[in-house]
């Protein structure tokens, strides 16, 4: 009887052990980032599609993305008192996307304090069915105690995380880019940046209902003159000084080709027709997503 109720307890104790298997990548000697996969979420990425940070500031670790559950969100903070032997002080979620935001279910039970832009809360109110897709890709093991929980310090432009050895500065750079919440995180002692969704890399830039061309090529413009030696997007596995280039010029490309489609009064459904982003096709899921943003852009000039 001692035996069975000893396997029990490890069973229960391994429940959630390992479910995300992170490795961690060396960004600098004070920051660590985990890659998530280039592909939607799936029942083997578990909705581990986004990249997330942790940075030591000294005296505590702050982490950068939430992550895509309350599972994630525990085994990454075993991994930090593994390896730092010290505690989470902050979390900080760049935009409302599920992959990025549902792990925060874990830091309020533990009373970390979230850290998001004001406008996460009606962006959040916005867009309910965002949250669909991670419940259907994982199982009730992998998905228990997630759920959407209210950020406890809400930012505008700026605002100073201060650490025992240096500080870290949570950016609005423009009013809007793939999403109104997005922000970026920069750390000046490491010559370090987190844009968040403001760069994508290794898979296609995803623009939607939400996003806001004007407003993310003035936020890569930003970047660019700070001049940044460690850019780290909201997806894919490149963290240089360029890493953000494609991103802006894709963007670029897209604003120019379907404006002057649209000006043209080309048909919305022949607009992809007229954008010329062949340099692009090296991105993951560039054949579904790239058509798709050329329509989502033209659907806002209808509405400009």
């Amino acid at each position: 009887m001692k035996s069975f109720i000893y396997i029990l307890l490890l069973l229960s104790f391994n429940l959630y052990a390992d479910v995300y298997k992170l490795k961690a990548v060396n960004v600098t000697s004070n920051i660590d980032c985990y890659i998530g996969d280039f592909n939607p979420p799936t029942k083997e990425n578990k909705g581990f599609v986004s990249n997330v940070c942790t940075v030591d500031t000294g005296d505590s670790i702050v982490v950068i993305e939430a992550g895509p559950t309350y599972v994630f969100a525990k085994e990454l903070n075993e991994l930090i008192k593994k390896k730092y032997a010290k505690e989470v002080s902050y979390v900080i979620a760049t935009n409302f996307h599920d992959d990025r935001y549902t792990g925060a279910s874990f830091y309020k039970e533990k009373n970390i304090p979230i850290i998001a832009h004001k406008t996460i809360i009606k962006e959040l109110e916005e867009n309910p069915d965002k949250f669909n897709r991670i419940p259907r890709v994982t199982t009730k093991e992998e998905y228990a105690k997630s759920k959407v929980v209210d950020a406890d310090i809400f930012t505008n432009d700026k605002y100073i995380i201060k650490g025992k050895n240096f500080n870290i500065e949570v950016l609005k750079l423009s009013k809007a880019s793939n999403s109104v919440s997005d922000i970026s995180v920069f750390v000046p002692s490491e010559n370090f940046i987190f844009t968040g969704n403001t760069v994508f890399n290794g898979r296609m830039i995803k623009y939607a209902k939400y996003s806001n061309i004007n407003e993310w090529i003035k936020a890569l413009e930003k970047l660019e003159k700070m001049n940044v030696k460690y850019v780290m997007g909201g997806h894919g596995k490149e963290f240089d000084k360029t890493s953000y280039k494609p991103t802006l010029e894709y963007l670029r490309v897209l604003k120019q080709s379907v404006t002057k489609a649209y000006d043209d009064e080309v048909d919305v459904e022949d607009i992809y027709n007229y954008v010329d982003d062949k340099n692009f096709s090296y991105y993951d899921h560039y054949k579904t997503i790239a058509p798709l943003n050329a329509k989502t852009l033209y659907d806002q000039l209808e509405w400009e």
